[in-house]
């Protein structure tokens, strides 16, 4: 069984530079970790691939070709992409042995709450290639300062969670930006745990621009609480602390953890008796280098 991660989020959540991060922090930990880009429109990444969507199709080729709008042109490739899954499961049929997947999907949001194709490809994988997945979805923290788009936040994480299917996990990066926008009315953990929205809906009342949504807002956090399904856990991809803590929480949403308790306990503990830091920047082939010799693993690292 092939255990692995579905990243999701809308763009500029950090998706790309959470897979070069998480890949090099699963690397660190004794795991061989494969990134499989599924954007067809990122064209510039940090990381090594494993598989690339750009060999079986381009964004830009699509939008000229048909011309198509961009979030057009993603429609067109994933449905492209689930018409030839047969190219995807060929490339990752060498990686299931001894392989950790992470896969880098696009950022456009409507693919993953609105559109089927996304999801048939996701499903499709499982299936064929008996996969354990879990959907990591990524919000950026900074919108917690912003009450009415914290609530469309919480929207598009349910959405995307009854949408999906999948063991499902919220995460707010770049929380150590979180007030990078303005002051949070309300402690991290009302956010984490999105607890009493009627407080939220005060503080949108009393925003002129927002008071006369009163009723609608109402209605939406009616239905986020009715569901009860949505919470966060937070991210700062640069904190070893903070990706470990991710990291178990994944592991215990896919079943990885309980397919292999000792495994995942000699893991851990390699992070545990010394100080690993680590570059989310760094290329891949570099990477490699730095994990043949601990030395240049220490405190003064940057």
């Amino acid at each position: 069984m092939v255990f692995g991660q579905v990243v999701i989020g809308p763009p500029g959540s950090g998706k790309t530079t959470y897979c070069n991060g998480m890949s090099q922090f699963l690397s660190l930990i004794g795991r061989k970790v494969a990134v499989i880009n599924l954007d067809p429109a990122n064209d510039s990444l940090p990381y090594e691939c494993a598989v690339n969507i750009e060999h079986l199709i381009k964004l830009s080729d699509v939008m000229m070709e048909h011309s198509l709008g961009p979030n057009g042109g993603l429609v067109y490739c994933m449905d492209y992409l689930e018409k030839n899954i047969d190219w995807l499961q060929s490339k990752l049929k060498p990686l299931l042995k001894d392989h950790y997947l992470l896969f880098d999907l696009p950022g456009q949001v409507e693919l993953f709450f609105l559109h089927s194709n996304a999801k048939n490809v996701i499903t499709g994988l499982i299936k064929k290639l008996n996969l354990r997945l879990t959907a990591v979805h990524l919000v950026d923290a900074h919108l917690c300062s912003d009450p009415g788009k914290y609530v469309s936040a919480l929207l598009l994480s349910l959405s995307t969670m009854l949408h999906l299917e999948l063991p499902h996990v919220n995460v707010l990066s770049k929380i150590d930006l979180i007030e990078s926008y303005g002051k949070l009315d309300f402690n991290l953990d009302f956010y984490t745990d999105v607890q009493d929205l009627s407080y939220l809906q005060y503080k949108l009342n009393q925003d002129p621009h927002s008071a006369k949504y009163r009723k609608l807002t109402k209605e939406l956090c009616d239905v986020i609480e009715d569901y009860s399904l949505v919470d966060f856990t937070t991210l700062d991809i640069q904190d070893k602390e903070s990706v470990a803590n991710l990291v178990r929480l994944i592991d215990k949403s896919n079943g990885y953890i309980f397919a292999g308790i000792d495994a995942s306990a000699v893991e851990f503990s390699k992070i545990a008796v010394r100080d690993v830091d680590w570059d989310y920047y760094r290329v891949a082939a570099v990477q490699e280098k730095y994990i043949k010799d601990d030395d240049n693993f220490d405190d003064d690292e940057t």
